[in-house]
């Protein structure tokens, strides 16, 4: 029987999960939280086999929480189930080391077979993400790189946000910066991309499939 951790802070949804997997007699919940932190802790105490987590999380984020649980207890294998389809948290989960990606408007049948093929060590993406996947890596092999060279990796990462539309104190929220330091980066992408503002810059991002 799998054991299942269940991490998401919304209670309804959790309910739901709850109630999802008491109809699937394969797997037993042993502990849920609503906490990235807790998480981690749960991880280690609990052993369970498959974790069920969310990205947006009060304190720690499910990324991080991903990552410090895949390298603390790495028998513990970790499904993202998230509202959230952009390339940022769908690279992002992967590089943490999640072995499937799920979103919440999936079927119920879905998702069972999701929790199922990551039990059992196979990677698991809904059809979206899984299209997202391959788009992403069709265009590194053709030679469109999706990076682009002349960035730094944090440059890099503050064209992503501005390539979604994301204003200077948005994207600094999300990447811990000072809205000054974003602002320098944004100044700086501009420069080294040879366009003549930030809008510019992220109709080129999206032109390279950002």
């Amino acid at each position: 029987m799998t054991r299942v951790l269940i991490v998401e802070d919304h209670a309804v949804f959790r309910a739901g999960l709850r109630a999802l997997l008491a109809t699937a007699p394969e797997f037993e919940l042993v502990g849920e939280t609503d906490s990235g932190r807790e998480a981690v802790r749960l991880a280690s105490e609990l052993a369970p086999d498959l974790i069920v987590m969310d990205l947006q999380l009060p304190d720690m984020n499910g990324v991080e929480a991903t990552s410090l649980i895949t390298r603390d207890a790495p028998g513990a294998r970790v499904l993202v189930l998230t509202m959230y389809d952009d390339d940022r948290s769908v690279f992002e989960a992967i590089r943490a080391g999640a072995l499937g990606y799920a979103l919440k408007g999936s079927a119920p049948e879905a998702l069972l077979r999701a929790m199922q093929a990551v039990t059992d060590g196979e990677a698991s993406f809904s059809a979206a993400i899984a299209t997202r996947i391959q788009r992403y890596f069709a265009a590194r092999v053709a030679g469109e790189g999706i990076l682009f060279e002349e960035l730094t990796e944090r440059e890099h990462e503050v064209l992503a946000a501005v390539a979604e539309g994301l204003p200077n104190a948005e994207i600094a929220r999300r990447l811990g910066l000072r809205p000054k330091t974003v602002r320098n980066h944004v100044s700086n992408v501009v420069a080294k991309l040879q366009v003549a503002n930030r809008h510019e810059a992220a109709a080129r991002a999206r032109e390279r499939g950002m």
